[in-house]
């Protein structure tokens, strides 16, 4: 009997999307944006003490390979053609940072999850050393001096930094992983000599800064989740903005090639680089640290399953004077306060779980109301519309209760489900020679709106 023939698909793109609470790896018709397959995995997180998040890098890695290995089996049961894949792109967890040996390659501690707060006693130190009226960390960098970012990440003391390269690719990043370390000068576009001097931290170790798109070696391109997000979702002009409610919630507004620096308490950052010879673009981010974590939690605390708060929510419509603040690992923006702690007032005999589910979702939405409302005295011009991404948005009830919240019609409000898909943009803008940025949004953009 002849072997039956292969489907032909044409190009395929690969994308690892390496969250804080799932790894999911997809592919992608890359000239239709049609999802083929796709297999996530949850990662587990690790409190060791009150205020610490971590995760085993070796399970993280783990969880790439088996994601990748289980999609491209579903593939050959589709009958498609692995070799017809072209590209893998990765977009990973922000300010998450792993210390290895250069020599090994071994992983010398736990990854410190961006939600870690041990650090809280060196931020108050490094503040102090700042003068208010001379923020040279923030006038360089676009960031505020945070247990959210990656320079004051601590690790355990007897271990030194000692970082070195992968053989295959060298050691090398991105400019939105680099923007986000608070050692990159997002003005030069390079690791700060000043800034390593005042954080203690030596400039060899840092890796070369590459652009967003471009080929880096086996696994081609990486981009932190948010930025990558926006190139998703079409948002490359100045003013286009979107929301990504993932393990936290994070809505980044495309400012274009000029760097604004917020007044209202939110962060600076590089958007994306689109190509080696290409401009950069910059983007205003509020940052919210709990938006998904927070389903999480009802989940393994209260034993209110995700499907369950979406349920209950729905059936009960209100919170009824109960409000749930999710500050687990602190306030982000605007208000940057480590120190704050979750809440949920408004009690009474009559209160119940399903007030509660409700309250739980208004704590994500109440939040990026405010950040929305930061950006738009920064910006200077009310933003029209908001795109959303990320595993929340799922869930109908949450997206219907932001709509109403931020009083705009919820046709307004376009989900694309996940944010993976952003990664095949860049890197097959790179490999194929034909997909520019209006082709981008004219194909992929019909495809998901």
């Amino acid at each position: 009997m002849a072997a039956l023939k292969k489907a032909v698909w044409g190009p395929l793109v690969g994308a690892v999307d390496q969250g804080t609470s799932l790894m999911c790896f997809e592919f992608f018709n890359s000239k239709a944006a049609e999802l083929l397959s796709h297999h996530q995995v949850e990662i587990k997180q690790e409190f060791p003490r009150e205020e610490w998040v971590e995760q085993d890098p070796k399970e993280i890695l783990h969880s790439v390979y088996e994601c990748i290995e289980k999609t491209c089996e579903k593939l050959g049961q589709l009958n498609i053609d692995i070799s017809d894949i072209k590209a893998i792109g990765v977009s990973n967890q922000k300010e998450t940072t792993v210390v290895w040996d250069k020599l090994t390659g071994e992983p010398l501690y736990n990854a410190v999850i961006w939600l870690d707060l041990r650090i809280q006693s060196t931020v108050k130190s490094l503040r102090k050393r700042i003068p208010g009226n001379n923020n040279f960390v923030k006038s360089k960098t676009g960031l505020p001096i945070s247990t959210y970012l990656s320079a004051v990440k601590e690790t355990q003391q007897e271990i030194s930094l000692n970082t070195g390269s992968c053989p295959a690719i060298g050691h090398c990043t991105d400019v939105t992983n680099a923007s986000r370390m608070m050692l990159f000068n997002i003005h030069s576009l390079e690791w700060d000599k000043e800034l390593c001097e005042f954080f203690g931290i030596p400039m060899e170790i840092f890796p070369n800064v590459q652009s967003s798109s471009e080929i880096y070696g086996p696994m081609k391109a990486g981009a932190l989740e948010g930025s990558a997000a926006l190139v998703a979702q079409m948002c490359f002009q100045d003013g286009q903005a979107k929301n990504t409610y993932g393990t936290g919630c994070f809505l980044l507004c495309n400012i274009g090639r000029k760097c604004v620096f917020s007044e209202h308490g939110l962060l600076t950052t590089v958007a994306f680089k689109l190509g080696r010879d290409k401009m950069v673009f910059n983007a205003l981010e509020g940052s919210i640290a709990i938006a998904g974590a927070i389903t999480r939690w009802l989940r393994d605390n209260l034993e209110i399953t995700s499907e369950e708060i979406e349920k209950l929510a729905k059936e009960v419509g209100t919170s009824y004077g109960c409000y749930f603040v999710s500050a687990f690992s602190g306030l982000y923006a605007p208000y940057w306060d480590p120190s704050a702690r979750g809440i949920i007032c408004g009690l009474t005999q009559f209160i119940n779980k399903w007030h509660i589910a409700f309250a739980a979702l208004e704590a994500v939405c109440f939040q990026t109301q405010e950040i929305l409302d930061a950006m738009n005295q920064d910006c200077g011009i009310p933003l029209s519309h908001l795109q959303v991404d990320g595993g929340m948005t799922s869930n109908k009830t949450l997206t219907q209760l932001q709509a109403d919240i931020l009083s705009a019609a919820e046709q307004l409000l376009w989900s694309l489900g996940g944010n993976t898909a952003n990664c095949g943009i860049p890197i097959y803008s790179l490999l194929s020679g034909w997909l520019t940025t209006e082709i981008a949004t004219s194909l992929w953009g019909q495809a998901y709106h």
